[in-house]
């Protein structure tokens, strides 16, 4: 029981045991499991349990745990270069890379998490329109800065409210909130606060509500609106990006933003972070213009060099994506088949490699009020029966499913028959 013990003696030590809360498992009835290795598809947990694995460190394990060639990155620059807190070849490669590989990227300045990447994406924003307001959606998650610990309110047009404690409503009274896919509500704050809206931020694939992708012509509308009120469109690709396609979400719906923000996948499993856009927006970041934004790890070699092995190979096998494509498909459609069988009311949203499977009588899944209609008990009763089957998957309603590069058709179909044997 070196699980239970290890998490148990945690709880002394760390708040609730973790590091990051959905880690808790707080919403189930399973004691975390707590890992210590992984290769491929698969982890293995400190009671020696194996299970395919389709968290995926919450998404950024795309060529799979231990990649051989991330590995070797890591050890080759390790040897010789930890930390310089100064300018590094392997920063400029990772750089360059991006901003000749990702459309709508002329430079880019790194960080260390997506959190950074995206309040200092719209600090810049503010910075480069000289307005205050930013619009962002329920549902969205763009990490833990305080102006977006945000609730809706009770109507399309009230001002948000804090969503966690410690956020004095100060620190948010600038944050307005809209509706996912839903383009009037988006029009009625313009119409209200049209003069001092700095940006909106979005993900153009939601994925902390559950999987929810945008309507094309939503995107469509908002970037419409951006150029008519003179402020940014900002596209948070921290967990889309160099996932539902190399070039993210923007490719698939040829929307292009301002201002983009990534994390998750381009740190091969390391902390890092990145937001990049038009060079007359970027170079009024310090120490070429106003908007002053530091960090003493950022561009790290360590992690740069993870990140260069993970983007380059990527992108030099495009192939994989296709391959992802393909049994994402395989899983989607399967879960969907058992769940009628089994008359298991569910909807299952996914965009490329990403998927989840809402327990829910509506019919579709388009919004934050959708996902909130979902049966968090029948979720976690399910969560539970198949990490004893041997799946991992997030313990939350409102997370995806990540496939890897390594997940076989095998995988794929060991997940479906754990979840045929699913007992409402």
């Amino acid at each position: 029981m070196r699980n239970l013990d290890i998490f148990n003696e945690s709880k002394q030590y760390m708040p609730g045991g973790v590091n990051s809360p959905v880690r808790a498992y707080k919403d189930v009835s399973v004691t975390p499991k707590v890992i210590k290795n992984g290769k491929g598809a698969y982890i293995y947990d400190e009671d020696g349990n194996k299970y395919i694995d389709f968290v995926c460190a919450w998404g950024p394990m795309i060529l799979g745990h231990c990649d051989e060639d991330v590995v070797k990155a890591i050890q080759n620059t390790a040897a010789q270069a930890i930390a310089f807190g100064a300018p590094t070849e392997i920063e400029l490669k990772l750089a360059k890379h991006i901003c000749s590989t990702v459309d709508n990227v002329d430079m880019v300045r790194m960080v260390n998490s997506g959190t950074e990447a995206t309040m200092s994406a719209v600090k810049l924003a503010r910075g480069y329109t000289e307005k205050n307001k930013i619009i962002k959606f329920a549902g969205c998650y763009h990490g833990h800065a305080e102006g977006f610990l945000v609730e809706a309110g009770s109507g399309v047009l009230t001002e948000g409210i804090p969503g966690s404690a410690g956020v004095p409503k100060e620190s948010i009274i600038n944050t307005l909130i809209a509706k996912y896919n839903d383009i009037e509500s988006v029009n009625e704050l313009f119409l209200k606060y049209s003069d001092d809206i700095a940006c909106i931020i979005i993900e153009p694939v939601a994925g902390n509500m559950g999987v929810i992708p945008a309507q094309k012509e939503f995107l469509v509308e908002l970037r419409n609106l951006c150029d008519k009120y003179k402020c940014l469109l900002i596209f948070d690709e921290v967990m889309s990006g160099f996932r539902v396609a190399y070039k993210g979400a923007q490719s698939i719906y040829n929307v292009s933003p301002d201002l983009i923000t990534f994390a998750k996948i381009m740190g091969g499993g390391l902390p890092c972070g990145a937001y990049g856009g038009k060079k007359e927006i970027m170079e009024l970041l310090s120490p070429m213009g106003p908007v002053y934004q530091a960090g003493t790890m950022s561009g790290n070699p360590v992690v740069m060099a993870a990140g260069y092995a993970t983007l380059t190979k990527l992108y030099n096998n495009p192939s994989v994506y296709d391959n992802m494509e393909k049994l994402s498909e395989k899983l989607q459609e399967g879960l969907l088949q058992i769940a009628k069988e089994k008359k298991i009311p569910m909807v299952v949203n996914r965009c490329g490699s990403m998927i989840t499977a809402f327990f829910t009588k509506n019919k579709e899944v388009k919004t934050f009020d959708d996902a909130k209609t979902c049966d968090v008990k029948l979720f976690a009763k399910y969560f539970e029966h198949m990490i004893k089957s041997g799946i991992n998957i997030a313990p939350s309603q409102f997370e995806a499913i990540f496939l890897n590069v390594k997940h076989t058709e095998v995988d794929i179909e060991k997940f479906l028959e754990a979840f045929k044997s699913f007992e409402v």
